[in-house]
């Protein structure tokens, strides 16, 4: 009996830490594209960002309001890897919808990713919260870059939906 809890126990501990999506520049695009047709939030983030944690239950209530319009929210944790297991839960205890994501450590290639997202964010090194708004048709229509009123950002979306 006692090796039978103690299996179970492994097993719920196991399931509860989910993994993140691994991307990177490569995968930045075609992650967009598999959303065309919805109005799309790029939300980058990090366990460590104050603001970014503040604005994220936000930012899910106004993805599951929108929703059944074509929006979607996409969260992109900026963290090391190492602090995976932490972006995971904070993603889990605020129900963030959708595909969650980890931007790939070690990618050599980060200044460059920034600048291919938005060059005003790359000049601000990868600055957080940073948030891009792309239309239907995956076209970048504006970014908020740093703490910005959930109001401004839904007034944006609303235009687009």
């Amino acid at each position: 009996m006692k090796r039978l809890l103690t299996l179970c126990l492994l097993a719920a501990s196991a399931f509860g830490q989910q993994k993140l999506t691994p991307i990177d520049g490569a995968g930045f695009a075609p992650m967009l594209a598999a959303h065309k047709g919805k109005v799309v939030l790029a939300s980058f983030w990090a366990t460590w960002c104050v603001p970014c944690r503040k604005e994220m239950p936000e930012l899910v209530k106004l993805s599951q309001k929108l929703a059944a319009r074509g929006f979607d929210v996409v969260m992109i944790s900026a963290d090391e890897a190492a602090r995976e297991a932490m972006a995971a839960g904070v993603l889990r205890d605020n129900q963030a919808p959708g595909t969650r994501y980890l931007l790939r450590e070690g990618d050599a290639e980060r200044e460059k990713f920034y600048k291919a997202v938005d060059p005003q964010w790359a000049t601000n090194d990868g600055s957080l919260p940073a948030l891009f708004l792309y239309d239907r048709g995956g076209k970048k229509v504006r970014a908020f870059i740093g703490e910005t009123p959930t109001k401004d950002v839904e007034a944006a979306v609303l235009k687009l939906l």
